[in-house]
């Protein structure tokens, strides 16, 4: 079924105002709302009346615990009802404070549980590149301060190693990590083999040149900065 929707960027901040629940983690969620609207409004090939096609794009969002932008987002573009906003985090809501991909059309994986994101990511495009050809792509988002968790760069080196075009992470970054990363963290990734830029969080056209060009051949890391 398709949900009929005509919303655009500007009704983004009405469709927050529904979301009543008590841990929308403000700042966490708000700074991916640039980086999610533009990868569902311009990059992403999904469609809310088949989210489950088997050619489509993934996107697995890692930075899970905030997740009220995300179903804004999901809301403007007619994958889940806009009456289902304000009940956010209630018990008998599809929307919990983590998403759960049993309960949200268009979600890929149930996340929150920070550091799992990236790994599943690598797995579904290593299985996607088993099946061949060029497309879907696979694009992950995490946060910088994600980022240290361990297991991240466990999956950073293996889609380094092995070459995985097809992956595209983007790191919203809005300096949330303890220790960060000397040259940035983009380095952390070119260091094991990635395409890297760094952009803007809140340029939408950079941030869909980013996405769309991904520099050459292996993995490609868009650092997404945001700083308000």
């Amino acid at each position: 079924m398709v949900i009929s929707t005509a919303l655009g960027y500007e009704d983004l901040p009405r469709l927050l105002t529904l979301l009543t629940g008590d841990e929308k983690h403000d700042g966490s969620s708000f700074s991916t709302l640039d980086v999610l609207w533009v990868l569902y409004d311009r990059v992403l090939r999904v469609e809310p009346n088949d989210p489950d096609d088997p050619d489509r794009d993934r996107f697995l969002l890692s930075k899970g615990h905030g997740p009220a932008a995300y179903y804004a987002v999901l809301a403007a573009k007619g994958f889940i009802p806009m009456t289902t906003l304000p009940g956010f985090g209630s018990g008998d809501s599809s929307l919990g404070y983590h998403p759960d991909r049993l309960l949200v059309p268009g979600v890929e994986i149930s996340s929150g549980s920070l550091g799992h994101g990236l790994p599943i990511a690598v797995g579904v495009a290593l299985a996607l590149d088993a099946r061949g050809g060029q497309e879907p792509r696979v694009i992950c988002l995490v946060g910088d301060a994600e980022l240290e968790e361990g297991s991240n760069f466990e999956a950073v080196q293996l889609a380094g190693r092995l070459g995985l075009a097809r992956l595209t992470v983007v790191v919203v970054d809005n300096d949330s990590s303890t220790h960060g990363w000397p040259g940035g963290v983009e380095r952390r990734f070119e260091l094991e083999g990635w395409n890297a830029v760094r952009v803007d969080g809140r340029d939408h056209d950079a941030l869909e040149r980013a996405f769309i060009s991904n520099g050459g051949v292996g993995p490609h890391v868009v650092v997404a900065e945001v700083r308000s």
